[in-house]
């Protein structure tokens, strides 16, 4: 499965710096993203991992102005050159969907039920590449054949209740495929698709990182996913960066011990318990209108003490003599080989 290039991307890298998204509600203000900085360069795939709530998809939402007016966002987004943080409407258009694309986790609500799968595909290539009608639609059905959906010339006349769940997510992928984005944000990509379909949606963002340049910034609870496709994982937990790292070295040697609890919960066999029930994260997440100046996850944490308590840990570099260096803990008794 490739991609044809219709243009040479450009090598923006996205840089967020301190990025912190608060709710206003009727019971107060409500931090959902606390202090977020990351990177990603020109052909990476940086995948964010974490718990249901923990603030993935608002960050992803946040990184190009698409958070509900509720909502009041600090920091740093930069895409190349751009601040997007604080730009107008009208810039933050003309770099949705053309320089920065969305897969949304729910293909459903994403597109329009009245247009047709096909004209909603040709609508980003006519306002972003000012295609014409025909054009735009020949373009449309080549991204239809290429996320796997059959005789994609008759499927381009039909709605989107005519598709199941699975195909609807592929369309959703087509489209954000359309304009070569210089960053692709994919939340849950591979939601509701069957194994092999999985597979080659991941062979085909793999294909389209290396082969145009696109950075892509993966949300996903799916360590699996995370272990096929990306070259760095954030952990997020409760709004906040817990440990970042190059996969392999996660996977080889997690540090903070959220990250350790959630590999600890993928079912495998081998990490069964002897009552036949899969490891498990005691405790609850903290409520998001009362985080504390401390460690978030200090209450469920089997190291935690005092200190974990009272004082907030910063994201210190916890990489292993002779390793890269870039792997970094929020932890203040980051977990060592015995404790794994």
């Amino acid at each position: 499965m490739t991609v044809p290039i219709s243009k040479t991307a450009p090598k923006m890298a996205l840089s967020v710096r301190d990025l912190s998204v608060t709710f206003r509600t009727t019971d107060g203000p409500v931090s959902a993203v606390d202090r977020v900085s990351f990177e990603v360069d020109a052909g990476e795939v940086l995948a964010v991992v974490g718990e249901s709530g923990c603030g993935k998809s608002v960050t992803a939402m946040a990184l190009a102005g698409l958070l509900p007016g509720s909502a009041t966002v600090t920091g740093s987004v930069r895409l190349g050159e751009r601040e997007l943080v604080g730009a107008s409407e009208q810039a933050l258009r003309k770099v949705r969907g053309s320089e920065v694309a969305y897969v949304f986790q729910e293909p459903m609500t994403s597109l329009n039920p009245v247009f047709t799968v096909g004209r909603q595909i040709a609508e980003v290539l006519r306002v972003h590449r000012g295609m014409g009608k025909r054009q735009a639609q020949a373009r449309a059905v080549e991204l239809l054949g290429l996320v796997g959906i059959p005789e994609p010339a008759r499927r381009l006349r039909e709605y989107p209740h005519q598709f199941s769940g699975g195909m609807r997510q592929r369309v959703m992928i087509a489209m954000a495929l359309a304009c070569d984005p210089a960053v692709l944000v994919a939340d849950e990509p591979t939601t509701a698709l069957d194994v092999t379909v999985q597979a080659a949606v991941l062979d085909l963002l793999r294909d389209l990182g290396k082969r145009l340049g696109t950075a892509i910034v993966l949300i996903t609870h799916d360590l699996g996913v995370v272990a096929d496709i990306a070259d760095r994982v954030l952990v997020m937990y409760a709004g906040r960066v817990v440990e970042t790292a190059g996969t392999q070295e996660l996977f080889d040697a997690p540090r903070h011990h959220y990250a350790i609890g959630l590999m600890g919960a993928v079912p495998t066999a081998a990490r069964r318990s002897e009552e036949g029930r899969l490891r498990e994260i005691p405790g609850l997440v903290p409520v998001l209108a009362e985080q504390p100046a401390a460690c978030t996850f200090a209450d469920r944490c089997p190291a935690a003490d005092d200190k974990c308590r009272t004082a907030e840990p910063p994201l210190l570099p916890a990489a292993r003599p002779g390793s890269a260096g870039t792997h970094r803990a929020a932890c203040w008794h980051p977990a060592d080989e015995e404790a794994r």
